[in-house]
């Protein structure tokens, strides 16, 4: 294999003496290519069908949500966070909701902890859906993508009822939710706890010790644990190489305290061992929701957020017919309501690991800085490295075992 210097830009390769001008082939796989899962880039120096070295390149779609957001109230942010990874929106506004709340000391009722943990569930049992659906594409097999975009679109039929919307969500309030779940909503979660295992059992029948996928999978871009620590990895892609590190476990949030679950973990951190970690995790999230079910019974009615007039915007209703409601619409919206003057750092589990929100405040109504620790775009620095030496076939499936979403990417 030909010798390739890689300190130079990614579009003019420069070769040692002892390889000819022209023995490799430059390759850009991205940014437009379905492959590439997003809008980014890999410029690839190839030698036949396996990669020599390549460069990574993002920015694509970069929108400067951080910037925008130190422009904006605190309650207005949602619409940023919602757009970072679309495949489980919920999960970062639940994520920035906590992050303000911890800032401002805000305690949230058991009830709407546990709606929470519902919600966010629903979003990782989406994330792994999507992820694991599109491995199977990415590896030739196009039925089971099929059979979980089903599924997927039973829990957006939920998100809709509960919030109005589907992808992009929204979703809930500082201090917990703009509205309780109504009855429907709660049917539908019920619904979807019958009818999903079923679902994901076939797919792991079509998949788990299905002999091609294994031959493509096996062995394809394995992580030794200390490597991947040293990236600063998390989430599900972490785990599989055999660390249980796992945020709502080593820094509860939401009372996931409350609630008994397994952190699956792999042994090879190959693309192998994400799927079938990935496909265990949303057997945990089923065993979280319907543990949540149970618990928010036990919790007063009619609870949804709490009780912090000078944060939480009060109903139309009453704004329109109580003064004191008035005035604290007045209040919330002009940012006459102090704030402290402090810096928080709060991580939930995403769907791709430890998604943060670093919150600098100096007591106005906007952050004052901003920086959102986001997986997708710390979990793909090692891509380029990793791809060293693969067969460009192999180097697709292990993109698509990353799980890199480009809004979360670039944000």
């Amino acid at each position: 294999m030909s010798n390739f210097i890689t300190e130079t830009t990614p579009n003019r390769p420069v070769y040692t003496d002892n390889d000819p001008q022209g023995e490799l082939i430059t390759l850009n796989l991205g940014p437009t290519h379905p492959a590439t899962h997003g809008v980014f880039q890999n410029v690839l120096q190839m030698d036949g069908e396996r990669i020599v070295s390549g460069v990574s390149t993002i920015g694509y779609i970069h929108r400067a949500f951080e910037k925008i957001a130190e422009h904006r109230p605190f309650y207005q942010i949602t619409t940023l966070t919602d757009r970072m990874n679309y495949c489980s929106s919920p999960i970062n506004n639940m994520g920035w909701h906590m992050t303000v709340e911890k800032l401002l000391g805000i305690q949230t009722p058991k009830r709407v902890d546990y709606l929470r943990v519902i919600v966010m569930e629903l979003s990782r049992i989406s994330d792994h859906l999507i992820c694991n659906g599109i491995l199977g594409v990415d590896t030739g097999a196009f039925s089971g993508f099929l059979y979980l975009m089903e599924e997927r679109e039973h829990i957006y039929e939920i998100f809709e009822e509960i919030c109005g919307a589907r992808l992009t969500t929204n979703i809930g309030r500082i201090g917990g939710f703009e509205r309780d779940f109504n009855d429907i909503a709660f049917a539908k979660i019920e619904k979807f706890l019958e009818k999903f295992p079923p679902v994901l059992k076939e797919f792991e029948t079509l998949f788990n010790r299905n002999r091609i996928f294994i031959e493509r999978t096996s062995g394809v871009g394995a992580v030794d644990p200390q490597t991947a620590l040293n990236y600063s990895w998390s989430g599900p892609i972490l785990r599989a190489t055999g660390v249980d590190y796992d945020v709502r476990v080593n820094e509860p949030y939401s009372s996931y305290q409350d609630f008994d679950f397994e952190i699956p973990v792999g042994t090879t951190g190959d693309v192998y061992d994400r799927f079938i970690l990935r496909n265990e995790e949303m057997w945990q999230s089923l065993r979280i929701i319907e543990q949540a079910l149970v618990k928010i019974k036990s919790e007063p009615k009619g609870i949804f957020h709490a009780d912090v007039p000078e944060f939480y915007l009060p109903p139309k209703e009453q704004v329109y017919n109580n003064m004191e409601a008035l005035i604290y619409h007045f209040k919330i919206v002009m940012g006459e309501v102090d704030t402290p003057k402090t810096e928080v750092y709060h991580a939930v589990e995403g769907g791709n690991g430890e998604l943060g929100f670093y919150l600098v405040n100096d007591g106005g109504r906007t952050p004052y800085r901003l920086h959102f620790r986001r997986p997708s775009f710390i979990n793909y620095q090692m891509y380029a490295e990793m791809s060293r030496g693969m067969l460009l076939s192999d180097a697709i499936i292990n993109m698509s075992s990353l799980n890199i979403i480009a809004g979360e990417l670039d944000a």
